[in-house]
């Protein structure tokens, strides 16, 4: 797997996990079959992805050939993961392959007076994952337990390592700028790992 903002895909027999529709091409015998709510997580993830609202909908991609994966001309980036997790905001997955299970978390509620929940995608196991990103690849902000970090959401990308996610809802720097309306929040990092983050917001 390659790609900058085109994902290519050389298939030998293997298969792939890509979201529905993101397919711009291929070559060769690949037959295409749909992985249902959760891409193949098993009735309960698809269940729980309905009741979030976590819309993630993926297609098994097989055989033997070439395909291309793009999504609005969004940067690619390819995260190997090694037995450990990677927390992704749904919208910005692409594909992932090898060994990996697909699950919904809740992150938490977005505001004590809104009510609303928020909820990410959980990719776990061994295997390569591709992300998108918009403005440029993501960028990869280290979290120490020394210096937690606070994230705008609408640039929040994926998340890994032992981190803590809470929200911050007394965000006086975007009512500063002007920007948004209702309730402003921030997403809070604590504790060890990696934050990814594009450029620009979605």
């Amino acid at each position: 797997m390659n790609g900058h903002r085109v994902l290519v895909a050389d298939l030998a027999g293997d298969t792939i996990k890509a979201v529905t529709g993101s397919m711009v091409a291929y070559e060769g015998n690949v037959s295409f079959k749909n992985a249902g709510m959760g891409g193949g997580g098993g009735l309960r993830a698809a269940l729980k992805q309905r009741v979030t609202g976590e819309a993630l909908s993926l297609m098994e991609v097989s055989g033997q050939g070439t395909v291309y994966f793009a999504v609005d001309a969004q940067d690619i980036t390819i995260v190997e993961l090694t037995g450990d997790a990677l927390h992704v905001e749904a919208s910005q997955l692409l594909a992932v392959v090898g060994q990996l299970s697909t699950d919904v978390k809740f992150a938490g509620l977005r505001g004590a007076s809104s009510g609303q929940g928020l909820f990410t995608t959980v990719v776990s196991g061994h295997g390569l994952v591709a992300l998108l990103s918009k403005g440029g690849p993501p960028i990869a902000l280290e979290v120490s337990p020394q210096y937690p970090l606070v994230v705008d959401p609408d640039a929040f990308v994926a998340h890994r390592g032992q981190l803590n996610q809470s929200f911050v809802t007394d965000v006086t720097w975007r009512s500063a700028l002007g920007g948004g309306s209702g309730e402003a929040f921030s997403l809070r990092f604590d504790g060890q790992g990696v934050v990814y983050i594009q450029p620009e917001e979605r």
